[in-house]
């Protein structure tokens, strides 16, 4: 990779880490599941007018809208809400790549080798400690702290379910995602959070609570998507996909330099475990003999119903808004 483009990957990280800080600071203006659904009101317009078609069936939009958006958002968003810190988040949602595996090998028959099921295991222990950090007197809570584990369960599914969809133009396909949660997380917000406080929130929107919108929404999800995508149509997934594990890095230097989140020593120790263990999940060793694509119809995974191992790392990146997006 060209040095501007290696500069162009460590920003997208750089953005993806530090939408937890703005998603702790959003939380403070609007009721978690009013922020999602803003956050991908956002997103999706005026971008939906201007990125085409979309580029694959309607129902891979509706199921990854669903998976992604409302319960992976929604549960990260209502457990960073009460109490789950924005640099933990920012670590435990990496489980997620053992979560793709284990329903990747359910749904669509990809048996792990022994380096993932190592890699699960270290990640898994990575969890574990993360969680005695917690019960032992961290700055969170213990139901934070599982929420946004569901959110990483929810983020594994949606990422089978982007395999299966296989879009050929990532930023066309997340906007349109975007699309679908809006008013599912709305309805959840009036009946769960109450119209009386969605509204006071509304009628108290300032330039901050704004900014957060826009950063959330368009710097995270149309910048970050739209620079990734172009970097994988441009260089192979497993040059890119490594770039994903400078999140957290990124997450718990900005949490504890802007919202003065200590890191104890047994959270490092966890932020090791969690990240190596994701690394061995997600990349695999490429096998003697391998061969890049000759050209881009022989890598496209819609006339390949058996794509090669190094597409794997493609959904197990960060997608919005956290993606995954964060």
């Amino acid at each position: 990779m060209r040095p501007t483009h290696l500069a162009l990957a460590a920003l997208v990280a750089a953005v993806w880490g530090v939408n937890f800080v703005v998603i702790e600071i959003g939380l403070d203006h609007f009721p978690p599941l009013l922020f999602s659904a803003l956050r991908f009101l956002a997103a999706a317009l005026p971008a939906v007018f201007l990125v085409g078609r979309p580029t694959v069936a309607w129902k891979w939009i509706v199921a990854v809208g669903l998976a992604l958006g409302v319960a992976k958002f929604g549960l990260l968003f209502t457990g960073m809400s009460l109490g789950a810190p924005a640099g933990l988040s920012s670590l435990v949602l990496q489980v997620q790549a053992v979560f793709t595996a284990l329903f990747a090998f359910a749904a669509l028959g990809e048996r792990p080798g022994r380096r993932k099921v190592l890699g699960m295991a270290v990640a898994l222990t990575g969890i574990g400690v993360a969680a005695a950090d917690e019960a032992g007197g961290g700055t969170g809570s213990l139901l934070g702290f599982a929420l946004v584990i569901g959110a990483a369960v929810c983020w594994g599914v949606s990422n089978v379910l982007t395999r299966r969809a296989a879009p050929p133009d990532a930023l066309n396909f997340m906007v349109w995602v975007s699309t679908v949660p809006v008013l599912p997380l709305l309805a959840l917000s009036l009946l769960l959070e109450g119209p009386e406080r969605d509204l006071a929130a509304l009628r108290g929107l300032d330039w901050t609570g704004a900014g957060v919108i826009v950063y959330v929404a368009w710097v995270t999800t149309v910048f970050g998507f739209g620079a990734w995508g172009w970097l994988l149509r441009r260089y192979p997934a497993s040059s890119v996909a490594p770039f994903s594990l400078l999140v957290p890095v990124f997450g718990m230097s900005s949490a504890a330099l802007f919202l003065g989140e200590g890191v104890s020593p047994l959270r490092w120790c966890a932020a090791a475990l969690l990240v190596g263990g994701v690394a061995l999940t997600s990349f695999q060793r490429k096998q003697v003999g391998d061969q890049e694509p000759e050209s881009e119809s022989e890598s496209d995974s819609e006339s390949d119903p058996d794509p090669d191992p190094e597409s794997e790392a493609r959904v197990l990146v960060p997608t919005p808004t956290g993606g995954a997006t964060p």
